[in-house]
C-alpha cells in the first residue's frame, strides 16, 4: 500500500508541482494529511467506545487490556491528549499517522525529485538507513517506545513509488532485465521458503556478521532491508510479466474498482467493522462459526457502503449546473490512491 500510493501521489501531485504552484500542491498535501489524521480520530475513539461498551454489556473486562487501551484509561487526563496528539496509538489504529506523515513529506520528496531523481533517491534512502541504524522515531507519550509504523523508515518506499511513476511521466521506462528478472524471482521465492518454512535463524546469522538490525532483520517498524527488498521483487515481477500486470487491470465499473475509488471511506468503515469484529469474537470466545460469518457480512457491507458512495457521487454529478446547463457525461478512466485520490487519466 506504501509502494502504490507513493506511484499515485506521483500521479496526482507531480506534473502539478511547478514553479508558482508549488505552494498550491504543498496546502493541498498539507490538507490531506490533516483528512487522514481526522480520519484516524475516528476510527480511534469509534474503537475506544466499542470495546468500553462491550466490556460494559457483556461483563468482560478483560476487552479493556487489549490493544493499548488500558493505557488511556488508566490516565485520561494524559491519555486523551496523548491519542490527540498521535503520542498513543491503539492497536489496529496505526496505519493512518504514518500515511499523514508522509503526506507532508511531499512537497519536500517533489522538490528534490525535481533537481535529480537519483538525488531524491539518495537523500530518501539516508534517511531510512539512519533512522533504522540510530532507532530514529516518532516516539509514544504514555509509555517507551516508538510509533508502530516509522515514517522515517516507510518514506524510503513511499519515495521510490514517486520517483518511479515521475520518471515514466517524463517518458522514462522501468529497466527489464533477465539478469533482474532472476534475482526478483529468486528472493521471492527464498521469502516465502524462509516465512513458511520459519528459518528465522539465518537473520541472526546474518547479524552475528555485525550488520545493523535494519540489513539483516525483519522490523516492521523501521522498514528492514530484507521486507524492503521483498516487496520491489515482487512489485518488479507483477510490472514484467505481462499476463499478471494485465490481469489486475480493471474497467471504471468493477466493484473493485467502485471500492478503490473511496477507499478512505471503506478504509474507514472497514477499520471499524474490524474493530466490532473483534468485540464480537471476545465475548464468544472465538467463535468458528460467529467469525467466518462475520467476516463475510463485513466484506458485503463493505462493498454495499462503497456502491451507496458511488451512487451519492453520480447523483451529484448529474445535478444541473449553475443557469440551468446540464453537464454532458463524460467516461473517463481513474486511478485511485490508498487515500482516495481521484484523478483522471
Amino acid at each position: 500500500f506504501v509502494l502504490i500510493s507513493g506511484i499515485a501521489v506521483g500521479l496526482a501531485y507531480g506534473a502539478r508541482f511547478q514553479p508558482g504552484n508549488r505552494l498550491k500542491v504543498a496546502i493541498k498535501a498539507a490538507k490531506r494529511a490533516f483528512t487522514l489524521y481526522l480520519a484516524h480520530m475516528i476510527t480511534t475513539f469509534m474503537t475506544l467506545a466499542l470495546f468500553i461498551c462491550g466490556a460494559w454489556l457483556f461483563h468482560r473486562p478483560g476487552l479493556l487490556v487489549e490493544i493499548n487501551i488500558l493505557a488511556v484509561l488508566m490516565n485520561l487526563k494524559e491519555g486523551i491528549p496523548a491519542l490527540l496528539l498521535l503520542g498513543h496509538q491503539i492497536g489496529y489504529n496505526n496505519i493512518l499517522p504514518m500515511y499523514g506523515a508522509l503526506m507532508l513529506m511531499v512537497p519536500l520528496i517533489l522538490l528534490l525529485n525535481e533537481k535529480s531523481t537519483l538525488l531524491a533517491l539518495a537523500v530518501s534512502g539516508t534517511v531510512w538507513l539512519l533512522a533504522g541504524i540510530y532507532q530514529i522515531a516518532p516516539q509514544n507519550m504514555l509509555f517507551e517506545g516508538d510509533w508502530f509504523l516509522n515514517p522515517f523508515s516507510w518514506q524510503f518506499l513511499f519515495t521510490i513509488g514517486i520517483v518511479s511513476m515521475m520518471h515514466i511521466k517524463r517518458g522514462g521506462t522501468l529497466p527489464h532485465h533477465p539478469l533482474l528478472f532472476a534475482l526478483s524471482l529468486g528472493y521471492v521465492v527464498l521469502s516465502f521458503i524462509w516465512v513458511t518454512a520459519r528459518l528465522w535463524d539465518l537473520g541472526n546469522y546474518l547479524a552475528a556478521l555485525g550488520l545493523p538490525a535494519v540489513l539483516t532483520g525483519f522490523d516492521k517498524t523501521f522498514l528492514s532491508l530484507p521486507r524492503l527488498l521483498h516487496i520491489l521483487a515482487l512489485a518488479y515481477l507483477v510490472i514484467n510479466i505481462p499476463a499478471v500486470s494485465q490481469a489486475f487491470r480493471r474497467p471504471a465499473d468493477h466493484p473493485l474498482t467502485i471500492l478503490g475509488r473511496h477507499s478512505l471511506n471503506i478504509f474507514v468503515a472497514g477499520t471499524i467493522l474490524a474493530m466490532v469484529g473483534q468485540v464480537l469474537l471476545y465475548i464468544t470466545n472465538r467463535d468458528q462459526i460467529i467469525g467466518p460469518i462475520f467476516v463475510l457480512a463485513g466484506i458485503a457491507a463493505q462493498f454495499a457502503y462503497a456502491y451507496y458512495l458511488e451512487y451519492k457521487r453520480e447523483q451529484e454529478k448529474a445535478r444541473p449546473l449553475a443557469g440551468g446547463a446540464i453537464p454532458v457525461p463524460v467516461r473517463v478512466n481513474r486511478t485511485v490512491d490508498t487515500y482516495g485520490h481521484n484523478k483522471r487519466k
